[in-house]
């Protein structure tokens, strides 16, 4: 069907051509396919985040908190899941970097994308890496939480995110040590669920885990924004090319069920 629009000039009676309708018609169904693929992103991906919304018995989660070990850590494996849920009162806190004049600023300017509160130490992270003091790192973590209960607790996976970074080993350690002594008051914990095949592809999430998140196209693409823009990795950097789609987390309820792991 050949739809005619006509239209008088503002400045007489005389129609618009017959091209200028195509022209017009053209614009409008370019615009109505726009505006459809708005409502897809934002209403059907909608609805896979409401199924996968973080909650205990169909309660929000309303105090949740992150401990990583850089800045970025945060947001390359769960940012997709903090920024779906604003419902959330995110605490997000970084044990490394804090004399980093690089980094540190980008972390807070994170954490203001993120809507997240949030403090960073600084640990040693020289290039040697040699080992901490687990009592340096768990005091380091009990000056930020402890006193402090929280819904949801989430922090680095017990292998790290890859091979191989001691760094997010010994943070995962210490959160797990005490977490399961009971000095972090948390009712869940959820540890960093990835895997890169001893090096032999990117970190991507591990089938297995039992929590995943498909994330939506426009939350990948803020969390996307943030490694690349705010901190400053450009497209070609391992932190851009690995930015995980899918975030995914090893969960634990209570403290003997992770004892049995």
């Amino acid at each position: 069907m050949y739809l005619l629009f006509q239209y008088k000039l503002n400045t007489g009676d005389t129609l618009i051509s017959k091209k200028h309708n195509e022209i017009f018609l053209f614009c409008l169904i370019h615009s109505i396919h726009g505006f459809y693929q708005f409502l897809f992103v934002y209403f059907i991906q909608g609805i896979h985040y409401k199924k996968t919304s973080v909650k205990k018995k169909g309660e929000n989660l309303y105090r949740a908190c992150v401990i990583v070990a850089h800045p970025d850590d945060e947001t390359l494996w769960a940012g997709g899941t903090i920024i779906m849920h604003p419902e959330c009162l995110w605490e997000i806190y970084t044990l490394c970097r804090a004399s980093d004049l690089d980094r540190t600023p980008k972390y807070f300017k994170a954490l203001s994308v993120l809507n997240a509160s949030g403090e960073i130490a600084d640990l040693d992270d020289g290039s040697a890496q040699e080992p901490l003091p687990e009592i340096e790192v768990q005091n380091q973590v009990l000056e930020w939480v402890e006193g402090h209960h929280y819904d949801l607790l989430i922090s680095h996976g017990p292998n790290g995110e890859y091979t191989q970074h001691r760094r997010h080993e010994e943070t995962s350690r210490a959160v797990k040590t005490l977490w399961e002594n009971g000095r972090i008051d948390a009712t869940e914990l959820w540890l960093f669920a990835y895997g890169d095949g001893g090096r032999a592809y990117l970190p991507r999430a591990e089938a297995n885990a039992p929590v995943q998140f498909k994330l939506p196209i426009y939350v990948w693409e803020k969390k996307y924004y943030i490694i690349n823009e705010i901190y400053g990795f450009n497209q070609e950097s391992w932190e851009a090319r690995t930015t995980p789609k899918v975030e995914a987390f090893w969960s634990f309820n209570t403290r003997n069920e992770m004892s049995n792991e």
